[in-house]
C-alpha cells in the first residue's frame, strides 16, 4: 500500500490524501472544502477501482471552475497511480 499527498488547484480543498493498494482505492481524505459532501464522496470511492472512479469523475466541473473536488480527486488518483508504479 501507498500514500500520496496531493495539491489540489482552483478548489476550495487544499489537499487530498489517498491510500492505495495497487488499483484499489484503500482511504481518501480531502482537506479543506465542503466537509460533509467531500466525507461523503471520500466514504463511496473507498474500496473502488481508480479507473472506474477517474472516470465517473475527471471532468466535473464546480459553478464556474473549470475544475471540483471529484474532478481533482480524479487527478490525484492518477498522480498517486503513477507515483506508486514508478516507485516499483
Amino acid at each position: 500500500m501507498s500514500t500520496y499527498e496531493y495539491q489540489t488547484k482552483g478548489t476550495c480543498s487544499k489537499k487530498i490524501t489517498v491510500e492505495l493498494d495497487g488499483k484499489t482505492i484503500r482511504h481518501v481524505a480531502f482537506e479543506g472544502g465542503c466537509n460533509g459532501n467531500l466525507k461523503g464522496i471520500a466514504q463511496l470511492v473507498e474500496g473502488m477501482d481508480i479507473d472506474f472512479v477517474i472516470g465517473r469523475c475527471k471532468g466535473n466541473t464546480c459553478g464556474l471552475r473549470s475544475t471540483s473536488c471529484p474532478d481533482q480527486l480524479a487527478h490525484a488518483l492518477e498522480e498517486a497511480y503513477a507515483a506508486e508504479q514508478a516507485g516499483k
